[in-house]
């Protein structure tokens, strides 16, 4: 059985538009963007064409702080990452589900902030759309 890890949306924004909207979006919903990479720029440094591809990494420092502390491996894990990319010529939005995130660590009992961080992440991808 596969497991349902990420939620995509697939939207009729343009990739810059997409990317922006995510962003915006993660800090009026009290997270914050920590980095993002390009990976289209670091492919094509390679000698790699690639459609556009970057990875947003977003973070709440509360929800951070009482995940390390139920289990300073979930480190591993952090920070959460919402991808924007192109496929097959349309731009898609896609998020890790925390909430698979925390079948990880079932000691942790982390479920309930999972879920609450998946439902303000998904609505930060619903922007996109």
């Amino acid at each position: 059985m596969m497991m349902d890890f990420a939620y995509t949306i697939t939207t009729n924004k343009s990739f810059a538009d997409a990317e922006r909207d995510v962003q915006n979006a993660v800090a009026a919903k009290g997270f914050r963007v920590l980095h993002v990479h390009d990976v289209q720029a670091t492919f094509t440094e390679k000698g790699i064409q690639r459609d556009p591809y970057k990875i947003i990494e977003v973070c709440n420092v509360k929800y951070a702080n009482q995940a390390l502390r139920a289990d300073p491996l979930i480190g591993l894990m952090m920070p959460c990452k919402i991808n924007v990319f192109v496929e097959n010529g349309k731009t898609q939005v896609s998020l890790l589900k925390p909430s698979i995130l925390a079948t990880f660590f079932p000691q942790a009992a982390l479920d309930a902030m999972a879920t609450e961080i998946e439902t303000i992440l998904a609505a930060v991808v619903d922007v996109a759309k």
